[in-house]
């Protein structure tokens, strides 16, 4: 048998074996598009499942068809498999790169997972310190506030100024002034200080 049949024929039952690169691409891709949808690693609006696939099948074709390849010269080297030698050699490269790149799947999934999961507790700091700092304002304003404010807390809106830190404003009955405060939830408890401008949140936003 030639070397070149010989090359085939090993081929051939690796590939009985069954290569996994291209199966687990597949599965990888659909798996990261849909935690990309469900857990998006930036605070974004408008990402759905046919664009988180769309996003994971260009990294997941960096990885296999740029890092994969690299990865795999590196390691041939340390085995001393070399790339460029006989069959039986060319098929363990061949080997390698398919382990290589699917193992680089399997990270790049638990990647976007990871970074789905902390940005998803991110939100949910930001969303218990906003929830802290409007019952600062309630509590405020249950206490000693004027009917005014009390008739209109209900339209109370909030502007983040900083991590923890909200301007919290009240709008009077005519709507064109405000009450505000400024509202420090790193403070324990939230510390609250009046703002003495009249303008509202959505002024303070625009500048």
């Amino acid at each position: 048998m030639s070397g070149g049949e010989r090359f085939w024929t090993s081929r051939i039952r690796w590939r009985l074996r069954g290569a996994t690169l291209w199966p687990v691409f597949v599965v990888a891709t659909l798996l990261d598009g849909l935690i990309l949808d469900l857990l998006p690693p930036v605070a974004t609006t408008g990402l759905n499942y046919l664009e988180g696939v769309l996003i994971a099948t260009f990294g997941n074709l960096f990885l296999v068809g740029v890092l994969a390849p690299f990865l795999t010269k590196r390691l041939a080297r340390r085995r001393q498999v070399a790339p460029a030698g006989g069959s039986t050699q060319m098929v363990e490269v061949e080997v390698l790169r398919d382990r290589v790149g699917t193992a680089l799947l399997f990270a790049g999934v638990l990647g976007c997972v990871a970074s789905g999961l902390a940005n998803v507790r991110v939100i949910n700091s930001e969303t218990d310190a906003t929830q802290e700092a409007a019952e600062a304002i309630g509590a405020l304003v249950a206490r000693g506030g004027s009917e005014e404010l009390k008739r209109n807390n209900e339209a109370a809106n909030t502007l983040r100024l900083g991590e923890g830190f909200f301007r919290i404003c009240i709008p009077h009955d005519d709507r064109e002034r405000f009450f505000c405060w400024f509202v420090d939830t790193k403070e324990d408890p939230a510390k609250v200080d009046r703002d003495p401008s009249v303008e509202p949140n959505t002024v303070i936003r625009s500048r």
